[in-house]
C-alpha cells in the first residue's frame, strides 16, 4: 500500500513538472530570441553625442561661414545651412538611412529595408544596432538618429566652399544629388559591415560575413569618425565645386573681409566642442 502511494505521489510530481516544463518553454525560447538590452550609459551617451552633432551644424557651422562672409550675404548663408541641414534629415528618414546601413544586392548601395524608417521601434527595445565592441548594442532608432546628424553636416560642409557665389536654388538641387549619389553609397561601401557576432565561432575565419560588409569595408578599410565619409568627401565636393564656380565676382580687387568675426569665434568654439559628440560618439 505505501509502495502505490508512493509510486502515485512520484507520478503526481512527474506530470507536475512536466506541465510546468511545457507552461516555461513558450517563455524561455521568446527569452533565447529577445533582442538584447542596450546599456542606458550607452544609449544616453550617443543621444548626447547626437545633440552636440546637431550643434555643430545648426548653428555652429552656419555662424562660423556665416561671419566669413560679407554682411550682404550673411542672411544668405545662414538659409543656405540651416535648409541643407533640413532637407538632409527628411531625406534620410525616408531613403538615405536605408540605402547606406541596410544590406543590398550589391557592396556600393544598400536596400530599402529601412525606408521611411520602417522597423525603428523606439518603445521597446525590438530593433537594436551593434558596436564595433562585441555584445554593445544601441537602439536601432538612437542610431538612426546619431547618423542623420552625420548625412546632413557633411553637405552642409561643402556651402562654404561656393559661398556668395550660387543661387539657393542651384545649391539646394545640388545638394539632393550629392547626397543621394555620393554620400550615401561611400558611407555604405566604407560603414556597412554584418557587425562583430557575424564573425564569433565563424568556421570560415568570418569571410562570409566579410562578403556582405561594404565595398571598401571588405578591402580593410576602416573609417571610425568620418574620415572618408565625411571630410575626404565633402572635401573633394567643395575642391571640385571652386573649380567649376570660379572665383567671387571683384575677388583681387575689391576688399573682401569677414564682417563679423565674433560670429566666427562663437561658430568655432560651438564646431570644436560638438566634435567631441562627434568623434567620441563614433
Amino acid at each position: 500500500m505505501r509502495i502505490d502511494l508512493a509510486s502515485k505521489t512520484s507520478t503526481r510530481w512527474a506530470r507536475g513538472l512536466m506541465a510546468a516544463g511545457l507552461a516555461l518553454a513558450p517563455m524561455l525560447a521568446s527569452a533565447a530570441d529577445a533582442p538584447p538590452t542596450p546599456d542606458k550609459g550607452d544609449t544616453a551617451w550617443m543621444m548626447t553625442s547626437t545633440v552636440l552633432v546637431i550643434l555643430m551644424t545648426i548653428p555652429g557651422l552656419a555662424l562660423f561661414y556665416g561671419g566669413m562672409v560679407r554682411s550682404k550675404n550673411m542672411l544668405s548663408v545662414l538659409m543656405q545651412v540651416f535648409v541643407t541641414f533640413s532637407v538632409m534629415v527628411l531625406l534620410w528618414a525616408i531613403y538615405g538611412y536605408s540605402i547606406a546601413f541596410t544590406q543590398g544586392s550589391t557592396p556600393f548601395f544598400g536596400g530599402f529595408d529601412r525606408a521611411f524608417m520602417a522597423g525603428l521601434d523606439g518603445s521597446n527595445y525590438s530593433s537594436v544596432a551593434a558596436t564595433f565592441s562585441k555584445g554593445v548594442y544601441i537602439p536601432e532608432l538612437v542610431y538612426f538618429c546619431f547618423q542623420a546628424t552625420f548625412a546632413a553636416i557633411t553637405p552642409c560642409l561643402i556651402v562654404g566652399a561656393f559661398a556668395e557665389r550660387v543661387k539657393f536654388s542651384a545649391m539646394l538641387v545640388f545638394m539632393v544629388l550629392w547626397f543621394t549619389f555620393a554620400y550615401l553609397p561611400v558611407a555604405h561601401m566604407v560603414w556597412w559591415w554584418a557587425g562583430p557576432d557575424a564573425y564569433t565561432g565563424a568556421t570560415d575565419g568570418g569571410a562570409a560575413a566579410t562578403a556582405t560588409a561594404g565595398f571598401l569595408f571588405q578591402k580593410g578599410a576602416l573609417d571610425f569618425a568620418g574620415g572618408t565619409v565625411v571630410h575626404i568627401n565633402a572635401g573633394i565636393a567643395g575642391l571640385v565645386g571652386c573649380l567649376v564656380v570660379g572665383k567671387r565676382t571683384g575677388y583681387g580687387k575689391v576688399a573682401m573681409p569677414p564682417h563679423n568675426l565674433p560670429f566666427m569665434m562663437i561658430g568655432a568654439a560651438l564646431l570644436w566642442v560638438g566634435w567631441f559628440g562627434f568623434n567620441v560618439g563614433s
